[in-house]
């Protein structure tokens, strides 16, 4: 299975944000912060925002927020705003994927890891991911995840 560095920085990005969601972050400090590269967090910050999950604010007092509450955003939300598919093969969906002969079981198990990935990106939040210690105030009302400790 792979991980792609643009879910990573995606979600690294919005723990940032998630830390501290009274103040804009600008993409200099947070690509500082979490040793990402500048230019492609620049490029993941402009997906993240046009899914919705910032928001954005030109100027010198600008910079970026969480577009909705941290308990309110799965990475999930977070994997298919940079991604699309949670998981594929040779870059196609596994809906329709079919096999002849003896292989003929195995787009179901590629199914069944697809919608098990999904069920755990789906029940983790930013909330449940922030170590306690940084949680914002009031976050723990709306974190909606799994915790981790």
């Amino acid at each position: 299975m792979h991980i792609s560095a643009k879910a990573d920085y995606a979600t690294r990005a919005l723990l940032e944000l998630a830390r501290e969601p009274g103040r804009p972050l600008t993409c200099e400090a947070i690509a500082s912060s979490q040793e990402i590269p500048f230019r492609f967090l620049k490029s993941v910050v402009g997906e993240l925002r046009r899914a919705g999950l910032v928001r954005s604010q030109r100027g010198c007092e600008g910079g970026y927020w969480l577009g909705r509450p941290a308990g309110e955003i799965a990475l999930l939300d977070i994997v298919r705003a940079v991604d699309g598919e949670v998981i594929t093969l040779r870059g196609e969906s596994l809906a329709a994927l079919d096999y002849p002969g003896p292989a003929v079981g195995l787009p179901g198990v590629w199914r069944r890891v697809e919608a098990e990935a999904t069920a755990v990106l789906g029940g983790l939040t930013l909330a449940s991911l922030l170590p306690a210690g940084l949680l914002p105030a009031g976050a723990l009302e709306r974190q909606s995840g799994v915790g981790v400790s």
